[in-house]
């Protein structure tokens, strides 16, 4: 095929992802494309970084690259850039680490953190990315995708980190519409043990939640008490709010 033909299937097929992991069969079955041409091209897009193999499995997603190409194309220029001293504010009103995520796919990309002042803290999580179900951002994130979305993730199996991780869909989605009443998430020992998490869901001009961002720290002192849980949360979700009302001067 021409290379202008390629690309064009290339972006087809991206397509096809963005609704969330796929193996070849479906990809090719959406796009209307030749399983084989469908292959090369996936082939190519990992090469490229825009696609990924799902660890462990067939199914391919958007890759990170896409994800902070999707970023830095907002009219902020760079979403980190605008948290960051933000980040560092909630780190420091906190006392534990704070950070910044955006979704990619179904799952949570980690794209900042600013460390806790204590000398005991938790690993730098930038770069890493998990399932939304598994971690606070992605429940934030979650909790506002449209109930289709919602459907045809808590369709599919969910995976298990620690004997904590909720993976129930109906327990799920009764802590989805938590989210919306309080508008923060808080999980504990749910991805790694050792780890209690707090997250709010950043929103652009247009409503869409575009990031989120959290505080984490180890779960023997963080949250200290019912009243540090509150406060801290509070002070998750006023920063967000603060963030968004950047974006969207921006």
């Amino acid at each position: 095929m021409s290379r202008v033909q390629a690309i064009e299937r290339a972006f087809v097929v991206l397509g096809t992802l963005g609704d969330g992991p796929l193996g070849v069969t479906e990809a090719a079955a959406r796009a209307g494309l030749p399983k084989s041409t469908v292959a090369r091209l996936l082939a190519a897009l990992v090469a490229a970084g825009a696609v990924e193999r799902v660890p462990g499995r067939t199914d391919y997603r958007v890759g990170g690259r896409m994800a902070t190409l999707a970023a830095g194309g907002r009219p902020t220029r760079s979403l980190v850039a605008v948290a960051r001293p933000h980040l560092v504010a909630l780190a420091g009103a906190a006392g534990e680490a704070a950070g910044l995520s955006i979704p990619d796919g179904d799952l949570v990309h980690y794209v900042d953190q600013v460390d806790s002042p204590h000398p005991v803290g938790v690993r730098d999580w930038t770069g890493t990315r998990l399932p939304m179900h598994a971690v606070s951002s992605g429940l934030v994130m979650l909790a506002h995708r449209p109930p289709a979305e919602v459907d045809a993730y808590l369709a599919r199996p969910l995976e298990r980190f620690t004997p904590a991780t909720v993976v129930e869909p109906g327990a799920v989605r009764e802590r989805l519409r938590r989210v919306l009443l309080d508008g923060y998430a808080w999980t504990a020992e749910e991805v790694a043990e050792g780890i209690t998490s707090v997250a709010a869901a950043l929103a652009d001009e247009g409503g869409e939640v575009i990031a989120a961002i959290h505080v984490h720290g180890p779960s023997y002192r963080f949250p200290a008490d019912a009243d540090a849980s509150a406060a801290i949360a509070a002070e998750v979700v006023a920063a967000a709010a603060r963030i968004a009302a950047r974006i969207r001067q921006a």
